[in-house]
């Protein structure tokens, strides 16, 4: 049987200064409404950087990232679901970005994608901000069906930094779900997500928290 939300809280706040202290270290989503206006490129900026930082030094993604913004010209979906050998030529021998040719592909791939779900649905932004939260599988299944390079914890980080809410199943929250009898191991299969959806889920209704202060909350009763 897992703990209550409450219970969890109250040791993760004892290991944190404080529930005071810890309430002020947890993420605060953004509203749907303002997750529904972020432009689509910024959405495919933010799923490069995800992808570049994946089993890479994040500290030299962030550094560089200036010059990746001005190799992509900006983002742009349209200009990038159009990318051409020649494109993959430049950017190859270009030294403002990290020259990942695998990578830099994904980036013409998740501009086509993006630019699908803006043809099925008005924008892209309109997906990720309405997606019930209820079914963040859901949403995170999307991403690595339809997406490249998106599956696993990067689908999960892109999402956090633009702000929409969610579970990052880092080492930690891992742990804890295991402690807590919700899986045995690291969740991968569709079988043991649905599991830690479900308990995210009941951990919700209990406390009407978002599920990245569940995530948080799991992750410092750890360690």
């Amino acid at each position: 049987m897992s703990a209550s939300f409450a219970e969890l809280l109250e040791f993760a706040a004892s290991r944190k200064g404080g529930k005071e202290a810890f309430e002020a270290t947890l993420f605060q989503p953004l509203p749907s409404a303002e997750l529904e206006i972020i432009p689509d490129d910024r959405w495919l900026s933010m799923m490069a950087k995800c992808v570049f930082r994946a089993g890479f030094n994040w500290k030299v993604i962030d550094t560089k990232w200036p010059g990746f913004e001005e190799a992509f010209e900006g983002f742009d979906p349209g200009r990038w679901s159009l990318m051409s050998d020649e494109d993959l030529d430049r950017l190859l021998t270009d030294t403002r970005i990290v020259r990942h040719a695998k990578k830099l592909l994904s980036v013409g791939e998740n501009a086509t994608f993006l630019r699908e779900l803006a043809v099925e649905n008005g924008t892209a932004a309109t997906v990720f901000a309405t997606w019930p939260q209820e079914d963040f599988i859901g949403l995170l299944g999307l991403l690595k069906r339809r997406g490249a390079r998106l599956g696993g914890n990067t689908a999960q980080y892109f999402l956090r930094f633009m702000g929409r809410d969610g579970f990052v199943l880092a080492g930690d929250v891992v742990t804890a779900l295991i402690r807590e009898g919700v899986v045995d191991k690291a969740p991968a299969s569709m079988r043991d997500m649905a599991k830690v959806q479900q308990a995210f889920n009941a951990w919700a209704n209990e406390s009407g928290r978002p599920l990245a202060h569940i995530s948080r909350t799991l992750a410092c009763t750890v360690g």
